[in-house]
């Protein structure tokens, strides 16, 4: 079994340059936990998910750093003063910088399910030989597409 049989290739997609409040936006209209963040050409920059929104939006508690004889202490902000400080911040301050792990159309579905069980991601760009992103192929697409084709077939085995 291909990646490219079980892909979505509607892509829903974000710039780096949009701000949070465009992310969240385009997160909720479209009822999805993450897109890929591309350039211009559609060429994969990184992954933004809801969990790094979460992570970006937490507010910060009260810490005290005392270095001998200085004491600074940064104040307790409250969720309202962070959603408020950050939501114009652009999106490329809070997408996964790391090496994001992608998939081939080609590559064997195995592929998909060794990166996603590794890192724990819920989704994973699929892209072609120039970078561009091609799909997108999630844990929810391979276990409802396993299900349809367990349940269509009579003695529940996929072939």
């Amino acid at each position: 079994m291909k990646i490219k049989d079980f892909m979505i290739t509607d892509i829903i997609s974000i710039t780096k340059d949009k701000t949070i409040k465009q992310l969240l936006e385009t997160l909720v209209n479209n009822k999805i936990g993450g897109v890929p963040v591309v350039d211009d050409q559609n060429h994969l920059i990184g992954m933004i998910s809801d969990g790094d929104v979460i992570r970006c939006l937490q507010p910060k508690g009260r810490t005290v750093y005392d270095m001998f004889t200085i004491v600074l202490v940064s104040q307790e902000e409250d969720l309202s003063q962070k959603i408020n400080y950050s939501i114009n911040n652009k999106v490329e301050t809070i997408m996964n910088k790391r090496h994001t792990h992608t998939v081939h159309p080609d590559d064997n579905l195995e592929e998909a399910l060794t990166i996603l069980s590794k890192y724990h991601f819920k989704k994973i760009p699929v892209v072609d030989e120039n970078s561009k992103v091609v799909g997108i192929i999630s844990r929810g697409d391979i276990i409802r597409s396993i299900s349809t084709k367990i349940l269509s077939t009579n003695d529940g085995e996929i072939s």
